[in-house]
């Protein structure tokens, strides 16, 4: 089913506190999510129709949304189809927090609207919103298409490539929009900066935050001061940071972002218990919700820190469940077993040595891929190497994802990814294997990644370990580096953190599990069906025997031993991910077999966890 096709929302299944569809949005199911697009009609020249449309206007200017409401259902009860009776009722289930029907209903304005960029704008700005960044790519694509000299179809697929941590394509666009005029150019320099900041070019992401403070007014400063003050705290420049919140909170002393970065500060300087103390309580309703909710998660940090384990848990359960309140993001299981289940079908004993291995190329610096699930251990094992004058640190490189997502058009295939590959296996497609390995090495080169006198560089893409079959098909001779945690510790730390990789896995305890259990059950399979150049790291043997560790990384990949490696936290590089501030510190056991404080808490996903806890090496007595 294509992204259009998908009408309604999976979650709006469930009996509405509405009369009418299950998605909430007042109107009969017929008309609503189990309307055929088909046949629905999209225009009207009845004065009935536009005499509604009128007063639906006119009533939400005024704030009446409840009659607002009404005059887009008889307008839809006439023509369901209809752009403007869709997009205002689209805007008054969103203020009146129905995110279920906000959803089907913008998704059924692109069904039925396609070719409108207002339409693509709404909905690239709604899935971003929501945290559904796959997804707002393909409208923001689309009103690009439309619209390629407008400033803000270029700021919106910046915004969007920013938040898909693509951050060459992010400033090519922004940079666009600037160029083009752009109206709003404090939000476009703002971004600018995330995407400078994602190419580790701090300097210049600072002086992007320095002039969107120059082009906007103190007032509405906030946004500027709040991703400066990211940048300063990742770069670890507390006292910048510090100075940065303290401008926020002489402008917006309430903002609840004040609270959050001091805390985060105090926290950072090793002081808990003032930490806690400058978040606060929880601020009540209002506005700035995705902010209050990160304060939950703040508060859980800091409350571990503390060894309040209960009450850290709490705020962290707290944060997920506010979370997927706020976006309707939860784990897509179906689609991640599936996932599983087609990538196993396909690469089996048989068939794999049949596929075709691109050639090495000798002009330009290799992969290193450094796979592992979220939270086990590839920041600090990148940081490390990237210490190597050898290596260069390739950070969370998309490529893999967009060439399974490409992989059908690139090899002229009627099928999708893994099927296209099959293509592979007739006489006139083998050489189009070193096509698709130069297409990942030259979007490498496009995106900087490699510096001069590199032999290697890393790719740590979350979850490219579901992918170790295509990967071997193009790097046969690569080394994947595979960061292996105890499952337990590794399922605590994907849950309290704010992550959405692999269908949104770390919704839920239950549900980091039981994608951590399919994801080793994959890499197990390819282990066992494909001649891989693989070594497994154990996250705790880094910390308890970091030299020795060290050496056998560095004689695997074939490149001599560097002591200034045992110094990862010096290495200049600024690490770009959720673990900037554990890599800047000397290496520590604080997060060894950190899940026996939560015991209690992990007992329901233990079951899941236990086949892999003694298959991945770990004895009954680290439980």
């Amino acid at each position: 089913m294509s992204l259009m096709e998908a009408d309604c929302p999976a979650e709006a299944t469930a009996t509405s506190p509405l009369e009418g569809c299950a998605c909430r949005s007042g109107l009969p199911p017929e008309l609503c999510c189990a309307l055929d697009l088909k046949t629905a009609a999209r225009t009207s020249a009845s004065p009935k129709v536009a005499a509604a449309l009128a007063r639906m206007a006119q009533a939400y200017d005024d704030g009446e949304l409840i009659l607002a409401e009404h005059f887009a259902h008889e307008a839809l009860r006439t023509v369901p189809g209809h752009r403007d009776a869709l997009g205002g009722l689209y805007n008054i289930c969103k203020d009146t927090d129905r995110p279920q029907a906000a959803e089907a209903l913008v998704r059924r304005m692109a069904a039925l609207h396609p070719e409108d960029p207002v339409v693509r704008m709404n909905a690239a700005l709604f899935f971003r919103s929501k945290s559904a960044f796959t997804e707002a790519a393909v409208h923001a694509r689309v009103l690009l298409r439309l619209a390629p000299d407008v400033a803000l179809a270029q700021r919106i697929m910046g915004l969007v490539f920013v938040s898909l941590h693509q951050a060459v394509g992010a400033e090519h666009h922004l940079r666009q929009a600037i160029a083009l005029g752009d109206a709003d150019e404090a939000e476009t320099l703002v971004g600018l900066g995330q995407a400078l900041r994602g190419q580790g070019r701090f300097e210049e992401a600072r002086a992007a935050y320095a002039q969107a403070l120059e082009r906007i007014a103190a007032p509405g400063a906030e946004a500027v001061l709040s991703a400066w003050f990211e940048l300063e705290e990742a770069d670890g420049r507390l006292d910048e940071a510090l100075a940065l919140i303290e401008r926020l909170a002489a402008l917006a002393p309430d903002d609840p972002r004040v609270a959050i970065g001091r805390a985060t500060i105090l926290r950072r300087r090793q002081d808990p218990e003032a930490a806690l103390a400058a978040l606060g309580a929880p601020p009540p309703a209002g506005p700035h919700a995705p902010v209050r909710i990160l304060a939950m998660k703040e508060r859980g940090t800091i409350l571990d820190a503390l060894g309040r384990h209960d009450e850290a848990f709490a705020a962290f359960a707290a944060f997920k469940d506010q979370t997927a309140e706020l976006t309707g993001n939860r784990y897509r299981a179906e689609a991640a077993a599936h996932q599983a289940q087609t990538l196993k079908a396909f690469f089996t004993a048989g068939r794999t040595p049949l596929l075709p291995r691109a050639g090495v190329r000798t002009d330009v610096a290799q992969p290193i891929f450094v796979v592992g699930f979220p939270r086990s251990g590839t920041t600090l094992v990148e940081q490390t190497l990237s210490s190597h004058p050898a290596i260069a640190a390739g950070d969370e490189l998309p490529l893999i994802g967009q060439l399974t997502e490409r992989l059908g058009g690139l090899l002229a295939s009627e099928g999708s990814y893994p099927q296209a590959l099959s293509e592979l296996w007739f006489g006139d497609k083998t050489g189009l294997i070193d096509t698709l390995r130069d297409h990942y090495l030259n979007e490498a080169a496009r995106m900087g990644v490699v510096h001069a006198g590199a032999a290697w560089f890393t790719d740590k893409m979350p979850l490219n370990e579901t992918h170790l079959g295509l990967i071997h098909l193009l790097f046969p001779r690569s080394p994947i580096v595979h960061l292996v945690r105890h499952p337990m510790d590794v399922t605590l730390s994907v849950f309290f953190n704010a992550l959405s990789h692999g269908f949104h896995c770390a919704s839920t305890l239950d549900s980091a599990a039981r994608h951590f259990a399919l994801t080793a059950d994959l890499v197990e399979h390819y282990r066992s069906v494909l001649p891989m150049r693989y070594l497994a790291v154990r996250y705790e043997d880094m910390v308890t025997d970091q030299e020795a560790q060290v050496r056998r990384l560095f004689d695997f990949i074939g490149e001599s031993y560097d002591p200034s490696a045992l110094d990862f936290h010096e290495n200049p590089r600024p690490a770009r991910t959720a673990s900037y501030a554990q890599v800047t510190e000397k290496l520590y056991d604080r997060s060894r077999f950190r899940f026996r404080r939560y015991r209690e808490q992990l007992a329901p996903v233990e079951p899941i966890l236990r086949p892999w806890i003694e298959r991945l090496g770990y004895g009954l007595d680290d439980l």
